[in-house]
């Protein structure tokens, strides 16, 4: 087991490293990250907003709950919700929620070429495969998925904004009374840490998984499966890391 996570640790190892080579074409790589940074932020955009809406309306509604009926005052509500939204919530879930979508998408890929023999095709044109197909997708999210994590950490807020006023159950001066008070610059660069973090690793775990894919169907099925599941895996110990060093 322990030799097979070693084995496993040195081909990811060697892969970065291949795909850190200069590359032969710079124009064609700047397109290929043109494109990734377009699939990746413009599609995942609607269904990052969508979440983080809710994920804001929720904790609001949540924390009102618990602090019914005590002397801690209302306005708490929005400085807990944009709290555990910058600090937690959004790099975290969005980054998740990211895994699944654009993960699995970049796994079956390259999985995809590597079964039909494109990327064995490539290596003997003299491209380097691994810095061609990998390095623009790592670019491309180290640079989007920062942005989508503040969009979702700002409609999140939003969110608990709309869910305490509309309700009637806060006043929108108390809300963005919570919202403005105590406020710590570190937490927004502790958000943005970890989100580039978090595009790093969901990026080149299901790269490395899709670009040593072996076998059929089933075996792309199960890459797919693995990239989403050991991103996941990696980015909540590493959430854990980040916020034990900084915190």
């Amino acid at each position: 087991m322990i030799f097979k996570l070693l084995q496993h640790f040195g081909r990811y190892l060697l892969m970065m490293w291949s795909s850190l080579q200069r590359p032969e074409n710079t124009r064609m790589y700047y397109n290929e990250t043109m494109r990734q940074m377009n699939d990746i932020g413009v599609g995942s955009l609607l269904i990052v907003i969508l979440i983080a809406l809710f994920i804001g309306a929720v904790t609001a509604v949540q924390f009102s709950y618990q602090l019914d009926g005590t002397l801690v005052p209302l306005y708490y509500i929005g400085y807990i919700v944009r709290d555990s939204t910058i600090i937690e919530l959004a790099p975290t879930i969005t980054c998740l929620v990211l895994a699944g979508k654009v993960g699995s998408n970049m796994a079956a890929e390259i999985g995809g070429m590597r079964q039909k023999e494109h990327i064995d095709a490539m290596e003997i044109m003299g491209v380097n495969t691994a810095g061609y197909l990998i390095m623009p997708k790592i670019l491309g999210a180290l640079v989007v998925i920062p942005l989508l994590v503040a969009i979702a950490a700002f409609v999140s807020i939003v969110g608990g904004y709309l869910a305490m006023v509309l309700t009637g159950s806060l006043s929108g001066e108390d809300y963005t009374m919570g919202v403005r008070s105590f406020f710590k610059e570190q937490n927004v660069s502790l958000m943005f840490v970890k989100s580039l973090v978090f595009a790093f690793l969901l990026t080149s775990i299901s790269c490395y998984q899709g670009y040593h894919v072996r076998g059929g169907s089933i075996e792309l099925g199960k890459a797919s499966t693995n990239a989403v599941v050991i991103s996941d895996i990696m980015i909540l110990l590493s959430d854990y890391l980040i916020a034990a060093m900084f915190t």
